[in-house]
């Protein structure tokens, strides 16, 4: 944390963790020291500055890929990820890949339990993302980067991905992704019980471009209305019904077709499922397969169905072929569209 020393002179972290804090959201911290022990190594094949002693603090030690890290490079590794912990309390800690090495694992777990300790005892919540098979199931949070689940995941896991299609950082004439785009993905996601980590990349004086507000305003005005149905929801029985398929795995989340008014995503809360439709139905009607009265997914007796954002109970029916609801006349917003279903209580 010494860095603040040298060039812009500023601890950096420092304050963009005082600036999150303020608008009392959650500061989590990212780690990719791990691949810095051959990141730099090509140009160790050519007269560069990595090859250079005085920036061997900047590129060094570059070393082959194929080299396993020394005992010396794993614990500065541990000493400086432990030293983030200390400086800056984030919430979370996410991991980039190659600390799924063999050789990082008891590393891994110094630290883990170092940190969830200082968690502990800051009375704070606090988590681990990684990446691969870094860290055992339920122990940390598995980040899947730039793509999804097929199904739902019984522990709880994590995307990565940017509003940018290709980048992380500020590019001219960047290629967007779509706020219809990234409400299904977000719908998607937690529907498979995970939680979606957004990027974006600001202008170099830290300004958020204007392309990238309006895509965060489009998705907090999706929530505005649809909100009740993501946070604080669990997945139900099944993630959902329909024709589009969603590709597992990374570098995933630009392939998938767009969904249809025949893709639907639950969630639950307490009694009430959710059913979020991923389009408005051009007829007027959405029919719910997984509800059918033949099926044992939702034994209970429907009593209420309501589309978020409209003041009224809609009109339903339920049978073997699923449960028919009648749209109103007009939406109640765009992107997806969540129906609230709420049983009849029990005697």
């Amino acid at each position: 944390m010494e860095g603040y020393k040298y060039g812009a002179k500023r601890d950096i972290i420092g304050e963009l963790a005082a600036a999150v804090r303020e608008q009392f959201m959650i500061f989590g911290l990212s780690s990719h020291r791990a691949e810095h022990w051959w990141f730099f190594n090509g140009g160790m094949a050519f007269d560069s500055d990595v090859q250079d002693p005085r920036y061997a603090g900047l590129y060094a030690p570059a070393q082959p890929e194929t080299l396993p890290p020394n005992e010396e490079f794993l614990d500065d590794w541990l000493a400086r990820t432990c030293e983030l912990v200390d400086a800056y309390q984030p919430q979370i800690v996410w991991f980039d890949w190659w600390i799924e090495q063999p050789i990082f694992e008891p590393y891994r777990q110094r630290f883990a339990a170092y940190y969830y300790n200082r968690g502990a005892q800051w009375d704070r919540g606090v988590a681990i993302n990684y990446k691969h098979d870094a860290f055992p199931l339920g122990s940390a949070i598995f980040d899947i980067e730039r793509g999804q689940a097929a199904a739902i995941r019984p522990y709880f896991w994590q995307t990565d991905t940017s509003v940018a299609k290709t980048s992380w950082g500020y590019v001219q004439n960047q290629d967007y992704k779509t706020v219809n785009n990234l409400v299904g993905d977000l719908v998607d996601i937690v529907s498979k019980n995970g939680a979606l980590l957004l990027n974006i990349g600001p202008r170099p004086d830290g300004t958020i471009p204007e392309a990238e507000e309006e895509l965060l305003l489009g998705i907090g005005r999706w929530l505005n209305v649809n909100g009740e149905a993501i946070y604080g929801t669990r997945p139900w029985k099944v993630f959902g019904e329909g024709p589009t398929q969603v590709v597992e795995g990374s570098f995933n989340d630009t392939k998938r077709q767009s969904f249809t008014s025949q893709d639907l995503r639950f969630t639950t809360h307490g009694d009430t499922l959710y059913a979020i439709a991923l389009a408005w139905p051009e007829d007027g009607r959405v029919t719910i397969k997984s509800l059918a009265s033949d099926i044992p997914l939702f034994p209970q007796t429907v009593a209420r169905v309501e589309l978020l954002g409209v003041g009224e109970p809609l009109q339903w029916s339920r049978d073997t072929n699923g449960l028919t609801i009648t749209l109103p006349s007009s939406k109640p917003g765009e992107h997806a569209f969540a129906f609230r279903i709420t049983p009849e209580k029990e005697a």
